[in-house]
């Protein structure tokens, strides 16, 4: 039971940085009604950023994340202006092909460069010893980062005159742009902070486990079981739906083969669409 029980905590910590992963999807979707291909690609761009930060600097990897999350402001204006604002309001097949488009560049691009060989960033932060089991500094932080960044982003939404926008377009673009919001500048900021949730979430994925190129598409499934046990446009949500989900692969990562999570995961993700269609954290239909 202790080994369990320890299992169930390196899951919660993990399960952080799935939430925070989740919630630049969730954001993007909920906001823009677009479904973000380009997710797992930005996470990858993420986890690349803080290899190549880290190898230049060799300071506290976790400090680096401020240059990260700027870096992945501007990446995602550029995808923004590029591939998503042509296709904004138009069939969401439009959407997924632009932004599957952009995806497949960088993982181009990425594999001509970095190839597919693993990577991993040399950092190691001290961690906890009790009993037998030992809680590794690294996941501590990365937890901990993403709570704080959960936070600030939910201050964001709710207590700034841009969050404000962002939530009154998602709410009623029409009725948003007629009290004078212009909704192109809030689309774009809006998309702009998804990938920049992403790209740092794959910061801190880089100092937890090795990753390659293409790392970023396990990220996305998560992040797509995440969003949906969430709600839409539910970022804070989407981060207490990503320690469920971590929690439930610590709990039962010591009974099967890590194999068969994958298939636990998805399953759990078809009983929430017909049990909760609209997300745990979503709004119920009235009768």
């Amino acid at each position: 039971m202790s080994g369990v029980l320890a299992s169930m905590i390196d899951g919660l910590l993990v399960g952080a940085v799935y939430g925070l992963a989740a919630m630049g999807l969730s954001l993007i979707w909920g906001v823009m009604d677009v479904i973000n291909l380009t997710h797992g690609a930005m996470i990858a761009l993420g986890m690349f950023s803080m290899y190549l930060l880290f190898a230049a600097t060799h300071i506290n990897a976790y400090v680096l994340l401020l240059p990260t999350i700027g870096a992945g402001l501007v990446i995602g204006l550029v995808v923004y202006w590029m591939a998503v604002h042509w296709v904004v309001g138009r069939s969401m097949l439009m959407s997924l092909l632009s932004t599957f488009a952009v995806n497949m560049m960088v993982i181009g691009i990425g594999t001509a460069v970095w190839s597919t060989s693993p990577y991993n960033v040399n950092f190691v932060l001290p961690g906890i010893t009790i009993g037998a089991y030992t809680f590794t500094g690294n996941h501590m932080a990365a937890a901990i980062s993403a709570v704080v960044i959960a936070l600030a982003l939910q201050f964001f939404l709710y207590r700034t005159r841009t969050g404000k926008a962002i939530r009154a377009v998602a709410d009623n673009r029409e009725a948003a742009e007629l009290m004078g919001i212009s909704s192109t500048a809030v689309l774009s900021i809006a998309f702009a902070i998804g990938i920049a949730l992403a790209c740092t979430s794959g910061a801190l994925v880089s100092t937890l486990f090795p990753f390659t190129i293409l790392s970023g598409s396990v990220y996305q499934l998560k992040s797509f079981v995440v969003t949906i046990l969430a709600g839409l446009g539910k970022p804070f949500g989407a981060l207490v739906a990503g320690v469920l989900l971590g929690l439930l692969e610590g709990v039962v990562t010591p009974f099967i083969a890590v194999s068969w999570i994958p298939l636990i995961e998805f399953a759990l993700f078809v009983v929430v669409l017909v049990a909760f269609p609209q997300g745990i954290f979503g709004k119920r239909a009235s009768a």
